[in-house]
């Protein structure tokens, strides 16, 4: 692999960037429990210009955290080269372009997938990236803005000819959003053309560590990225991890699931304070519990809490309530 800050191994299994999901506190937790690359929240470049606090705060991440890449996004290409500055005062391992937001707020503007309506303008801005940066560069993208203009395999050579170090691909176009069912099939054959020579990684519909290694034995990706199977499931990476190495699944106790699930309250509430944290968290209650039986009282009242002392409360009556 001729990447070098990518670890060496036949299939990378990372976490892909979510907004308000993949904070330091939870790529923490992914990290502990295998992941093996890590890539932030995306960051505005206008935000990061402006030295906005909670912008630079998503930067930040621990040493055992690496390799990670910060990701930037936007669709002024001075805007983005200035910001490169900033990110680079972090020191990542690589910088990651988000050439793949489907969200309105985003691609409305041009950024994200929005760009992939004027493709030659995304291979300048990301040739410009290339060529200011001290660090390598990575683009995650869409297999194209609709179904009427994939041109995925062509514009990834493009992309490749710009001198990125890698390329990761949801399977979806932007006017799909997250609906429908991705396909690899296209990021398979971009992976199985024989002019890529970047590592490739697919991400899309990985809920299983099953379909993981299905996807990667099937179309041959160089890694596997996952998001929504993650929030609530750090375990997800364990499980690859074990899948990839022949290994049984291993079960989750309660027990295990509610110390994991309080460790990562705690550590969001000293990351970000306790309002942000509680608001933040209840995207993650339903997968921490998913499968208990009559759970939902409990989820309300997870989702419902104003405070850390009533959450930590409602924490223990589950470990209380659902003894292995």
């Amino acid at each position: 692999m001729n990447a070098p800050f990518l670890p060496q191994k036949d299939c990378i299994v990372g976490l892909s960037p979510m907004d308000d999901i993949t904070d330091m506190p939870f790529r923490q937790l992914c990290k502990e429990m295998g992941a093996d690359l890590l890539i932030t929240e995306f960051i505005a470049s206008e935000a990061l210009n402006r030295d906005a606090e909670k912008s630079l705060r998503k930067m930040r991440f621990t040493a055992g955290q690496r390799p990670i890449g910060i990701q930037i996004f936007g669709a002024n290409e001075e805007e983005l080269l200035r910001c490169l500055d900033v990110v680079e005062q972090a020191e990542p391992d690589f910088i990651d372009i988000n050439w793949g937001c489907p969200v309105r707020k985003v691609a409305g503007k041009g950024a994200g997938s929005g760009i992939l309506q004027d493709i030659p303008r995304m291979l300048a801005i990301t040739a410009a990236m290339v060529k200011r940066s001290r660090l390598p560069v990575t683009v995650k993208t869409r297999l194209g803005y609709s179904h009427d203009s994939m041109m995925i395999t062509d514009f990834c050579e493009a992309l490749q000819d710009t001198g990125i170090a890698a390329l990761s691909i949801h399977g979806r176009t932007k006017v799909q959003m997250y609906s429908g069912v991705a396909d690899w099939t296209m990021i398979g054959a971009v992976k199985n053309n024989p002019r890529m020579h970047i590592p490739i990684f697919g991400n899309g519909d990985i809920t299983t560590a099953a379909q993981a290694v299905e996807n990667k034995q099937r179309y041959g990706v160089d890694g596997i990225l996952i998001g929504r199977a993650a929030i609530g499931n750090p375990w997800i990476f364990e499980q690859c991890q074990r899948a990839f190495a022949g290994l049984p699944e291993r079960e989750i106790t309660v027990a295990e699931r509610v110390a994991v699930c309080r460790r990562h309250l705690q550590a969001a509430i000293d990351f970000k304070g306790e309002r942000t944290a509680i608001f933040e968290m209840r995207k993650h209650y339903g997968n921490y519990f998913k499968g208990l039986h009559n759970f939902k009282p409990y989820r309300l009242a997870l989702v419902a809490t104003p405070t850390a002392e009533a959450t930590f409360a409602t924490l223990d009556r589950i470990e209380e309530n659902y003894r292995d």
